[in-house]
Order: structure tokens, then C-alpha cells, then sequence
């Protein structure tokens, strides 16, 4: 096996290798007692925001289309997941089948309202598609505030069961994990060839005879899918489902993730989306009382802190020499590994025998 090969391997594979390291070493930590629970509260919150934005990331990367409604897709699968939980919780119990079940049909209906939204806001493009999606999100959370309160809590909101704190954080990442390899293996595919040639050129792709509307639609859907998948475990998690969480701030801060990392970067979106989870929940544990207003004012300051230093010109050259390429490449010089092809192995074999 040659160092390109591992190479290559690790690129496309690190990531599911620390997901799922994370996730072992906190099982550990679970299953001994020695995990804090406001420990597993944070992976659960990161978690949600992966998938949040590596599945807006197939939108805004890989389709190249502006959507601000993805908050409005989590929220219809947050109210009619977590109404199945209630439902389902009196027969089958808060157990992980009444989990999964709820998580599937969040997800479908979440990926039916991408497909109902996306037939004809899908055949618009730039501003008009970013308004429309806005809309959507706005005309969700307003739909299941009116609502009536027997029906999804009004204003009050939903009242969802809790999931065992020191189980759910697994079930999250597994759907990390998940969502990761659908993306990845959608864009690797001829499927995905054709979604990123619409995003170059979409009338060179019309020429070419590809199903445009189709493919965007299908990258729509599983996006909404897969933010619907988050909105069932955002409701086990906080217990209680309200519309103001699902508003348009929400769905900025997602598209920060997706931008911040790198439009068309999953490995990208996956940093940004654990770096802003984390300030924000270390800045709301940490500012409290009167010191609550300046928390939005501390989070905004090293957002821009973060914006200007990844695209400020002056920086350019530190970001060059400074980077994580170049780490590493740093330290295979010092460290050096050599790594043999199999043939070779079996030709010294050979040649000791002789």
C-alpha cells in the first residue's frame, strides 16, 4: 500500500474515523459513569449541527443554490417526529424503536415539504430562490404556533419525552455518520457529476441532456430529509419543542456553518458546525444573568474575528505558511514513515530466499 493510497484513504475517511472515535470514547465514558452530562448535552447540540450543515452544505456547495429555509424543514420534522413520539411513548415507551420511528417519519415528511417547496421554488434561482425558502420557514413555525394547543402546543409549545441522556448522543452520531456517507457517496457518483455541472454551467448541463429540475429536486429532498432527521433529535433532546427556536436566525446561523467552513467542503462544514455549537453553548453556560445580553455580542465578535481571518488579503501569506497541510507535511519531514507496497514485501521475501 503506497503513501498516495493512504493518502487518499485518509482524506476520505478521516473524518468517519474521529466521528466515530468520539463516539466510542464517550460510550466508554457513559457506560463507567465518568461522563458529565453537560458533556453529552454538547455532542448531542454538535451533532444536530453537523447534520444540519453538511446537508445544507448538498444545497448551497454542491447544487449551488441559496437556500435560507432550512430551519423551516427542522421544524417540521421536530413537531410532527416529536408528535409520533408522544403517540408512540404509551405503547412501545421511551425505547429507541419509538426513536427510530419517529426520526423516519420526521425525516419523510421533512423530505415531502422539501418536494412540495422545492417543484416550484426550485425553478427560480438566486434571490427569488433565498425568499421563498425564507418564506417557508417563516409560514412553518407560524403554521404549528397557530395550531391548535391540543394538537402541538401552541404557543407553549410541544411537550417531547427525553431520551436516556447517556444513550442519545450515539444515536446522533450514528446519523452523523450516516448523513456524511450519503452525501459523499452522492457526489462521487454520476448522480452528483450531474449536480455539480449545474452548478458550473446550468445551461451547458440542459444542452447536455440532463434532467435539471429532476436532479435539483432530488438534492432538495434529501437535504430536507436529513434536517428533518435533525429537528426529531433536536426535539428528544430539549424535551420541549417551541416555534422561536426554528426562526430565521436559525437558519442564518446554519448557512454561517456551510459558509465559514467552505462552500462545497464537508470535512469544512464539519469543523465549523463543532467550533460555533461549542461557543454558543460554552457562552451560554458561562455568561448568565446579567451577563446573558453579551453573549450574542461576544459569539458575533469572533465570527468576524474568524470571517476576516480566513479571508482578510493581508493574511494570505500567514495563512499559507500557517495552515494544516503544511503541518503535517512539517511533520512527515521530521518524522518520517515508510510505508512499502505489498510487492515489495513479497520481491525482498524472495530475493532472501534465493
Amino acid at each position: 500500500m503506497d503513501k498516495k493510497a493512504v493518502f487518499n484513504f485518509l482524506k476520505r475517511y478521516l473524518s468517519y474515523i474521529i466521528i466515530a472515535a468520539v463516539a466510542l470514547f464517550y460510550t466508554v465514558m457513559s457506560l463507567t459513569g465518568s461522563a458529565k452530562t453537560a458533556d453529552l448535552y454538547l455532542l448531542e447540540k454538535i451533532a444536530i449541527a453537523i447534520i444540519l450543515a453538511v446537508s445544507l452544505g448538498m444545497v448551497v456547495g454542491f447544487l449551488g443554490e441559496l437556500s435560507l429555509g432550512h430551519a423551516g424543514f427542522m421544524c417540521v420534522g421536530a413537531y410532527l417526529g416529536g408528535k409520533v413520539s408522544v403517540i408512540l411513548e404509551p405503547v412501545l415507551g421511551n425505547s429507541f424503536p419509538t426513536l427510530l420511528i419517529s426520526i423516519i417519519v420526521g425525516g419523510l415528511v421533512a423530505a415531502l415539504a422539501g418536494v412540495v417547496i422545492g417543484l416550484p421554488a426550485l425553478r427560480l434561482r438566486g434571490d427569488y430562490l433565498a425568499i421563498v425558502t425564507l418564506a417557508f420557514g417563516e409560514i412553518a413555525r407560524s403554521l404549528f404556533m397557530n395550531a391548535p394547543e391540543a394538537l402541538f402546543g401552541g404557543t407553549t409549545g410541544l411537550k417531547s419525552p427525553r431520551f436516556d441522556k447517556n444513550s442519545l448522543f450515539i444515536v446522533a452520531f450514528a446519523f452523523v455518520l450516516i448523513t456524511i456517507a450519503v452525501t459523499q457517496n452522492l457526489l462521487h457518483s454520476k448522480h452528483g457529476r450531474a449536480v455539480t455541472s449545474i452548478r458550473d454551467n446550468e445551461i451547458a448541463a440542459r444542452a447536455m441532456g440532463i434532467d435539471v429540475t429532476k436532479y435539483k429536486l432530488l438534492v432538495f429532498m434529501i437535504s430536507s430529509f436529513f434536517a428533518g432527521v435533525a429537528g426529531v433529535l433536536f426535539s428528544y433532546s430539549n424535551s420541549r419543542i417551541q416555534s422561536a427556536s426554528f426562526d430565521y436566525n436559525y437558519s442564518i446561523e446554519i448557512l454561517v456553518m456551510v459558509v465559514l467552513g467552505g462552500i462545497g467542503s464537508i470535512n469544512g462544514s464539519i469543523v465549523a458546525a463543532t467550533l460555533i455549537t461549542f461557543l454558543n453553548v460554552k457562552l451560554q453556560t458561562m455568561l448568565t444573568g446579567d451577563l446573558a445580553v453579551l453573549q450574542n455580542l461576544f459569539y458575533a465578535l469572533i465570527l468576524i474575528v474568524i470571517v476576516i481571518y480566513k479571508n482578510a488579503p493581508a493574511l494570505k501569506t500567514f495563512r499559507e505558511k500557517y495552515n494544516f497541510k503544511n503541518f503535517m507535511a512539517l511533520f512527515r519531514k521530521k518524522y518520517p514513515i515508510k510505508i512499502r507496497r505489498f510487492s515489495d514485501y513479497g520481491r525482498r521475501k524472495n530475493n532472501q530466499h534465493l
